[in-house]
Order: structure tokens, then sequence, then C-alpha cells
């Protein structure tokens, strides 16, 4: 049996969860468990891709596609759904080039905000989880094109592993910041100096590829948008995430942050006892 069969297997176990789930859903659905601990990381990404298709897209909706190899599942599923004609009348709003490109290969209709403004429903990834479903994002370099995106959704919905979870934001991932090429040592030591970063967290421009926070390259990350990236590593939790974000945006030279604060719907995510739903 390949890994996609268990993995198939285990969805159409999940594709009849009764979808009345609690606020905080722990429960697993049956059929599920003992498969989730022999699948891999790619199969559980897979499941909560395809979960977060199945449960929250439906015919005639505009969807926001994230980026990262989460959301690529989700976007994987919605290829499937629409070429064997289960999904009709979509249209699709990517957050990446990458996206883009991974959802015209399936031949899904894409638009841009310029021409749909109002979508019903986001899904994407998260680098971190808090308890209140704030989220760190933006660890591949998509995080403005992700937040504009999916602050116009109806419904966001978040996929992630349950490693992505945490207490607190800050110290599991750094907080990525997108910056303009102008004069951008000097807004990397803004950032570093602000009230809520000083002494906690050091601002690090981003080099090599732009999709990963790992130097891997001599040359400076730029994103899709022309852009740099400064990412805020913190050496111990966020006190304040949302003074945080104030104070981030707030300087010059700053385009957009990965702080995405109070914009999650629900949170679908995979461990190893299987797949559970958090909701806001």
């Amino acid at each position: 049996t390949s890994r996609y069969q268990r993995a198939g297997s285990a969805l159409r176990s999940i594709a009849s969860m009764n979808k009345g789930l609690s606020r905080c859903s722990s429960s697993v659905p049956r059929g599920v468990s003992a498969k989730a601990t022999t699948l891999s990381q790619d199969e559980l990404k897979r499941m909560v891709g395809y979960k977060a298709i199945d449960d929250y897209v439906t015919s005639g909706m505009v969807v926001g596609l994230g980026t990262g190899s989460t959301a690529a599942m989700a976007v994987e599923r919605l290829g499937q759904l629409w070429q064997s004609g289960e999904i009709k009348d979509i249209v699709a709003v990517p957050t990446s080039v990458r996206t883009k490109e991974q959802a015209e290969s399936f031949g899904i209709p894409l638009a841009t905000l310029d021409t749909h403004p109002d979508l019903d429903v986001a899904i994407d990834g998260a680098d971190e989880v808090d308890p209140d479903l704030n989220l760190v994002k933006g660890g591949g370099g998509a995080l403005l094109r992700e937040k504009m995106v999916e602050i116009r959704a109806k419904k966001f919905i978040v996929i992630v592993d349950e490693s992505k979870l945490t207490d607190a934001l800050g110290p599991g991932f750094p907080v990525p910041v997108e910056i303009t090429p102008f004069c951008y040592e000097h807004t990397r030591a803004v950032l570093e100096n602000l009230p809520t970063v000083k002494g906690n967290a050091k601002a690090v421009l981003r080099m090599g590829s732009s999709s990963n926070n790992q130097p891997d390259g001599d040359n400076i990350a730029v994103t899709d948008n022309g852009n740099y990236v400064v990412d805020l590593f913190f050496d111990k939790p966020i006190q304040d995430a949302p003074q945080l974000a104030k104070e981030i945006l707030e300087t010059v030279g700053v385009v957009e942050h990965g702080l995405f604060i109070g914009m999650t719907t629900a949170v679908i995510i995979a461990g190893s006892d299987g797949i559970s739903v958090k909701e806001a």
C-alpha cells in the first residue's frame, strides 16, 4: 500500500466526521488514530490540507490559497475536486507566485483582490499558534500577500501539525517583518531597538532564499514583492503581541509583519493521535 493510499484511507475516515465540532475538539475520528501513528509528516500535512478543503469549501466560493508545504496540500485537494467536477464555479486567490503556479497546474480559475476583494474562506498554514489562535506566519516569505488575502476572508482556516502549537509566540519561531530595500540596515536597527524588542530579540536580515528563514545564500533574500525580510529572533515569550505589532507597523520602512492577531476562525491540527480542530 502506498503512502498516498494510506493517507487516503485515513482521509475517508475523516470525511465521515460529524461537522458539529465543539469549541475545542480533541476527539479523533474512528479509524484515524491507529493510522496516524504510522503516517509521515507529509501525510499528516496532506490530511489537514484535505480536511480543510472538504469541510470548508463548496461550489461557488471565492477561496484564498495560502503558501507553504501544508497549504500546498490544500491546493492539491482543491485541484482534485475541481478536475473531478465535485466542486464547480470557484475562483481562487493565491498568496504567492509558487501557489499561483501550483493552482494553474490543476486548471483552477484564479483571480486577485482587484476583482474579487471579498473571500468566502482562506486556508493557510502557520509557523506558530498560541492558545488564543494568534499566529506567527511568514517563514516562507509570503507574509504580505498572505495577510492581504486572508484578512478579506469571512473564514480563515489554519492547518498545522501539533509541533506548531506553543504557549506563547516568540521563542519557537522568529517573527518576520517585510521591509523596503531602501536603507534596509537602518530599518533593521530601528526594529531591533523598538521598546518591545530591545533586549528581547535580535533583528536579522534574511539571506539566500526568501522562502525560509535559514541563511542559505550570500545574497539578500527578496520577496515576491521585491522587498527584504528581517526576522526577529526572540529569546523569551512575547509579552504583548498586539503592542509589538503596533510598534512594528508604525516603523517607517516596514511594509508588513508576520503577526496575525485575532484573524483565525479555526485551526485544524494533525498529531500522532490523529486530527483535532480548535475554533476561535
